[in-house]
């Protein structure tokens, strides 16, 4: 007679084992996770991601419903610890070349910053991998202007191999697609502020909006007025403390 069916089931000590060490999660529980992350340097949105913040070696998706609702601002805090630290943060094919005078408000180290030109949405996707293979950057920021499953797969794939801040900013429209990021996020203004929704984390979405206070604008001449006020939203004067590369150098 062989063994009782329950005998080849995991006793109930080993199921709490494997809970207490976050293998799995709850459905409506927030994962706890051992993948090292940053500090947002916002306490809501902290409190609602896995780890604590934001998270290294994964990707994360940020869909702004616009371009300049304060996407890049919403970084500011991680960007400038990382970059205080004496790492680099990589730019790849941003809308908008960033903006001296704010990032520098933000605390950013602007001889820390590189700026990745592309002249196609599939060099931006290599230059964005080789950028997070590199092992050079403690923070990647992607601009793609589209990209397939397989396509961001290998880019969290690259992302798993390093111990970087991986982020993409895609279109709203990229929600309704399915996604290898372990992190995405809605971004859209309420209240006259950033609200952000989790619409896929380690641990289930969150149906309510997380409401950021962002950092103080810096205010600019009226010959640069634009409706658009974040990091990114004007051109960056020639400055020798931002390196400004070509693709082909993403990786060097």
């Amino acid at each position: 007679m062989g063994p009782h069916p329950t005998s080849r089931m995991p006793s109930l000590t080993a199921l709490a084992d494997i809970l207490h060490h976050g293998l799995v999660w709850r459905v409506g529980e927030l994962a706890r996770v051992e993948t090292p992350c940053i500090p947002s340097g916002f306490a809501a949105l902290d409190a609602e991601l896995p780890g604590g913040g934001w998270p290294a070696g994964v990707l994360t998706e940020l869909l702004p419903e616009h371009i300049g609702i304060g996407e890049v601002r919403a970084l500011g805090p991680a960007l400038a610890r990382l970059s205080g630290q004496g790492q680099w943060v990589a730019w790849i094919a941003p809308p908008y070349l960033p903006y001296a005078p704010a990032l520098q408000a933000a605390g950013i180290d602007l001889a820390r910053v590189m700026v990745v030109r592309t002249k196609s949405p599939q060099e931006s996707l290599w230059a964005i991998e080789q950028a997070l293979q590199s092992g050079a950057c403690g923070a990647v920021l992607g601009w793609p202007e589209k990209a397939s499953f397989t396509q961001l797969r290998r880019l969290q794939i690259a992302a798993e191999g390093s111990q970087a801040l991986a982020f993409l900013f895609r279109s709203p429209l990229a929600a309704r697609e399915a996604s290898p990021a372990a992190l995405r996020l809605h971004l859209q203004s309420m209240k006259g502020e950033l609200a952000v929704r989790i619409l896929k984390r380690r641990g289930g979405p969150l149906a309510r909006p997380i409401l950021l206070t962002p950092a103080p604008v810096i205010e600019t001449p009226p010959c640069h007025a634009s409706p658009i006020n974040h990091a990114v939203d004007r051109p960056l004067p020639p400055a020798p403390c931002a390196r400004i590369l070509p693709a082909r150098l993403a990786h060097g």
